[in-house]
């Protein structure tokens, strides 16, 4: 029979709310923009949510949908002509209004970034040892010696085989996942509280894609660390992630628990993400999202997604969807996710 849930409340997207009174990461109405021929191209539009230590966000969207763009401005690796707004509390600490010198010396020992292509993250000209040692040696006060002892403890951590052999090979005389493991262990030098990961096993074959998964799994729980996971594909962050953060043009569209996700999806676009993987027995051709992803120096008016959505009505094209709670620590931007909840078949 048809039952009438409770109305959702009007809330910032975040997710539920944790024993630990300060979370490692707050982010809070950030916005990033550049300067283009034709105005400001808004990046990251207005998002906020909250990190605990020990758990791993993803952040799953299109390419383009604003979630490099996000990490960059996190670490401060944006250029100068930049626009970015908000704050990124890390331990409390506000990292946008950091000076350039705390933020270099903050890059590495409190958070650190894996890139995507770890062949253009490691210089070709230098070894691993000579990378690993120059890290090390720029977070510490370890003699040379000593440097080079701890690259080889890294190399040991990130599970590399021999060792010892690869601290003396350049990144070309290493595999892709090889070299992928080189970065973590380079991003590991200080123990950092926060990782982000950029898509770090894109460029992967499936199996060791797992293993790369597996050894970002084993940190979190060894170490505890912060870890937010940005990835174009569900699969992988429901393999990684114990949240989610769903971003369209450069918004979060929506935000819950892996389960939330995954098995109560509110969102159109969240919905379609899931319908164009192939899922375990499926037999019939998975469902693509028409259209492309909007211009983001020229969004349309109110929701983004309102020309790809097969559910639209006027009233989606006349505003932004305020971020709606429908459920605890699941939230939504979508003006027919209050529709979707109010009448559950049981």
């Amino acid at each position: 029979m048809l039952m009438t849930a409770p109305r959702p409340t009007v809330a910032r997207i975040s997710p539920a709310p944790c024993t630990d009174d300060t979370p490692l990461l707050a982010v809070r109405d950030l916005t990033t923009q550049f300067p283009t021929r034709h105005g400001w191209l808004t990046a990251v539009n207005h998002i906020s949510y909250e990190l605990q230590a020990g758990r791993v966000l993803g952040v799953l969207g299109e390419s383009g949908s604003g979630k490099s763009a996000m990490l960059r401005t996190i670490l401060g690796l944006q250029p100068k002509s930049t626009r970015i707004a908000g704050e990124v509390l890390l331990d409390g600490r506000d990292l946008i209004s950091m000076s350039a010198a705390e933020r270099e010396d903050m890059r590495g020992a409190s958070v650190s970034m894996v890139f995507q292509d770890p062949m253009t993250a490691l210089d070709p000209v230098f070894t691993v040892e000579q990378q690993l040692v120059e890290t090390i040696r720029r977070h510490s006060t370890l003699s040379r010696t000593e440097a080079a002892a701890r690259a080889l403890e890294l190399l040991q951590t990130v599970q590399i085989p021999s060792p010892e052999r690869r601290l003396k090979a350049y990144p070309f005389e290493l595999s892709g996942g090889m070299r992928q493991r080189v970065v973590i262990a380079i991003a590991l030098v200080s123990n950092p509280r926060l990782l982000l990961a950029d898509e770090p096993t894109t460029a992967l074959d499936v199996t060791v894609q797992a293993r790369v998964l597996d050894l970002f799994r084993d940190l979190k729980h060894r170490m505890g660390m912060g870890i937010i996971f940005v990835t174009h594909d569900l699969a992988v962050a429901a393999e990684i992630a114990d949240d989610i953060a769903v971003m369209y043009a450069g918004r979060i569209v929506e935000f819950g628990s892996l389960d939330d996700i995954v098995r109560s999806p509110q969102h159109p676009y969240t919905r379609g993400l899931l319908e164009a993987n192939i899922r375990p027995g499926q037999h019939e051709r998975p469902e693509a999202i028409p259209g492309s992803p909007p211009n983001l120096a020229k969004l349309p008016p109110g929701c983004s997604f309102a020309p790809r959505c097969h559910v639209a009505e006027a009233a989606c094209w006349e505003a932004v969807p305020a971020a709606t709670t429908v459920a605890p620590g699941h939230g939504v931007r979508c003006l027919k996710a209050a529709v979707s909840v109010e009448t559950v078949v049981r």
